[in-house]
């Protein structure tokens, strides 16, 4: 509903898609770029949204990037 199915995204709150996409993140796969802490640290993303998206990612057998 509030986001484009081809993008892969999860059903977010409007606050989150907006950190995303300001971050330039507009398809779930784009997430394995980033570091779970980044994501966490854009304004918009809360303890819901980012456990929403890490559930995403696990369904379609990916995740974040690891810490190096």
């Amino acid at each position: 509903m509030n986001n484009q199915p081809e993008s892969g995204l999860p059903k977010l709150s409007q606050p989150a898609l907006r950190a995303l996409a300001g971050a330039g993140i507009t398809r779930l796969a784009q997430l394995t770029g980033y570091g779970e802490s980044e994501i966490r640290q854009l304004h918009g993303i809360g303890p819901r949204a980012l456990k929403t998206l890490r559930e995403a990612l696990a369904v379609k057998g990916l995740s974040f990037q690891e810490k190096k």
